[in-house]
């Protein structure tokens, strides 16, 4: 039996059984309560990652499935990130309008993420931005009662949901890793047949970039990587002040090693450190 850990969210039980059904007869869902299941700050990611990996440490599961964006630059000792999967829509979704310009003059827009944030008050300074928690059911029910204008959330996770968005955000940098999987274990046995190799290399560039710049859940930070063919991809970067006053955006194309670090150094070299503190 393969015990497969995750969260108990709607979203994350929906991810953990996309990886089940690959595995097999075999394998069986097991659910673990995270620190930000219980709305504790337990500081940066690792709210979201730490109980799922004391479980494997302990033995109590064989793979744990998070979403790839909430995974940590540092894993715990002796875990791997032994598989990404290929990739859902990594772009951010809105849900109340069609787009960030049909929004009316001072509209109320819901997101937890500052990233998000940052980037919407980059675009339109009139916004005000309104904190939203909860699993996507209940900010979309949130939305429904008319405590904001529109939501904005990935468009995969809605996917993953069945759920349908009013519009998609192209020009959102989305959060490193974002609408993919991320599968952590002991590196004890071959996961290989769950990873797909391009979204790997990209997310691992994204990765690479964020790690480069020290960037955590509190740094308004975006990194999105796609893969070009021959070898090459485009990592594209956004990093800015949470109030959108300022901000450094690039976009650069090479062979997927190093090119996270050669993005954050062109963007350290350019003033982000400023934006950083």
């Amino acid at each position: 039996m393969i015990r497969v850990g995750t969260r108990g969210s709607a979203l994350a039980l929906a991810q953990a059984k996309w990886v089940a059904d690959r595995l097999g007869d075999q394998a069986e869902l097991i659910t673990v309560t995270t620190a930000g299941d219980r709305g504790e700050d337990a500081g940066d990611k690792s709210r979201w990652v730490s109980a799922l990996e004391r479980a494997l440490l302990e033995d109590r599961i064989d793979v744990a499935v998070h979403s790839a964006k909430d995974v940590p630059a540092e894993l715990g000792d002796g875990l791997e990130l032994v598989a990404i999967p290929a990739r859902a829509d990594p772009r951010d979704a809105i849900c109340g309008a069609d787009s960030i310009e049909a929004l009316p003059p001072g509209a109320r827009v819901g997101t937890s993420s500052l990233r998000r944030t940052a980037q919407l008050r980059a675009a339109r300074d009139d916004l005000k931005i309104v904190p939203v928690r909860g699993n996507v059911d209940t900010r979309l029910r949130k939305l429904a009662e008319g405590q904001f204008d529109a939501l904005v959330l990935a468009a995969a996770g809605l996917s993953r949901l069945d759920r349908e968005p009013d519009g998609i955000l192209d020009e959102l940098v989305p959060a490193a890793g974002q609408g993919a999987l991320a599968l952590e274990a002991r590196p004890d046995r071959a996961w290989g047949e769950l990873s797909d190799p391009d979204t790997t290399v990209c997310v691992l560039a994204e990765r690479e970039l964020t790690r480069r710049l020290e960037a955590s859940c509190n740094t308004p930070i975006g990194a999105y990587a796609r893969p070009l063919g021959d070898g090459q991809i485009e990592l594209r970067a956004w990093i800015g002040r949470p109030d959108g006053s300022a901000w450094l955006t690039d976009r650069l194309i090479g062979a997927p090693e190093r090119l996270g670090v050669e993005v954050a150094e062109r963007m350290l070299a350019a003033g982000a450190g400023d934006l950083l503190a």
